[in-house]
């Protein structure tokens, strides 16, 4: 038998929770695969948390990650380091996932240099190159050169279908955000974090927020965090609220709810801690892709604070409603969920549409087979 010799490549935090049941599951496969694990580093601080937890040592870390820098001199930076690695070894296949500029510039580098690549979580469409920005130019640019598209749902593969993508390089396995999620929530659940948030009342009706999309910079992440304060002036209800690390997050953010008495900021949390904070909270508010897969699969009903989701099978199947930036309809249905039984419960019961959680195992079934 001929090992196949795989290149992972990742560089931020929700890419490496998507990845590790692919990782582990090669690992498990050595008579199969050479499995090299590269990261880029693009999120560091929080990439090196999940790293930890799934016990993952990358064998290259390009460490590319410099304070602030352009689109620009990620994606060149990324491109030639990625290159050299792939110069450097004997790829048979790479595996990206998502959208970020990690996953761009390395399949263009792969693609350069005659390297099949593997896309996960593919076919994913927002139809609108602003939002996200530049996500959606991301994955959408990568897919005429793809070989193997994994995509996690039944719409995400006829996105593809739509592009002309041939039907034999399409593979609809489910979202790894939900094996992930089975092999960490009981190690979470386990641990009991509430000893690492003594300023919370889980007496009271919790909110997780989370936030970072650079479509929300500047005045819509203002409307939003307008709405927080509202919110907040009900007393049985807290706000708890992960600052992501970008300036044009964190600044903003204090600035506007630093006093707020029922809004707790806090620090970004290791993704076990997020996850357990998550199944304690009433519902969600969020920008975030990963926590639109998750917050479904633990039955809490989702707010996206975003214009257009390349995620459409949780809103339409009644999971998550989109609220943009508008104050007055974040404060309406948060409301609304806190209050009306009926419909916290239809959000809260809907079927979790991304697969079963064996999404990796598919994955690496259709790869040994495959040519």
């Amino acid at each position: 038998m001929i090992k196949k010799n795989i290149l992972v490549l990742f560089g931020t935090r929700p890419e490496a929770i998507k990845l590790a049941p692919v990782i582990k599951e090669l690992k498990k496969n050595k008579t199969h695969f050479n499995t090299t694990v590269c990261v880029t580093g693009q999120h560091r601080e929080m990439l090196d948390q999940i790293l930890s937890f799934f016990e993952i040592t990358p064998e290259i870390d390009l460490n590319l990650m410099t304070h602030n820098q352009s689109l620009t001199e990620l994606t060149s930076k990324i491109l030639l380091e990625v290159d050299q690695v792939i110069k450097q070894g004997n790829y048979d296949y790479i595996i990206v996932q998502g959208d970020t500029t990690t996953v761009y510039a390395s399949a263009v580098a792969a693609f350069y240099n005659n390297v099949k690549v593997i896309h996960v979580e593919a076919g994913l469409r927002s139809f609108d190159f602003e939002h996200p920005f530049p996500e959606e130019f991301n994955r959408r640019s990568i897919a005429p050169f793809t070989h193997m598209h994994f995509a996690p749902s039944e719409g995400a593969k006829n996105n593809l279908i739509n592009e002309n993508i041939r039907i034999d390089k399409i593979w609809n396995v489910g979202n790894t955000v939900i094996d992930a999620l089975q092999y960490a929530l009981p190690i979470a659940n386990k641990e009991n974090f509430s000893n690492l948030f003594p300023q919370v009342d889980f007496n009271k009706d919790i909110i997780l927020v989370t936030g970072h999309r650079r479509e929300n910079f500047g005045g819509p992440l203002e409307a939003i965090c307008g709405a927080f304060k509202q919110i907040v002036q009900n007393d049985d209800v807290q706000i708890v609220y992960p600052v992501h690390l970008n300036p044009n997050v964190k600044e903003t953010v204090h600035q506007l709810l630093d006093d707020e008495k029922n809004i707790h900021l806090i620090a970004p949390l290791p993704y076990p801690q997020l996850i357990w904070l998550m199944s304690q909270s009433k519902l969600v508010i969020t920008d975030s892709g990963g926590i639109q897969e998750e917050a479904p699969a633990m039955g809490k009903p989702v707010l996206v604070t975003r214009e257009v989701t390349e995620r459409k099978e949780v809103v339409e199947s009644g999971n998550a409603i989109m609220v943009g930036n508008d104050t007055d309809k974040i404060i309406k249905l948060s409301s609304e969920l806190l209050n009306n039984s009926e419909l916290y419960n239809k959000m809260s019961s809907a079927s979790n549409p991304y697969g079963d959680g064996n999404a990796a195992v598919k994955m690496i079934e259709i790869l040994k087979s495959h040519e």
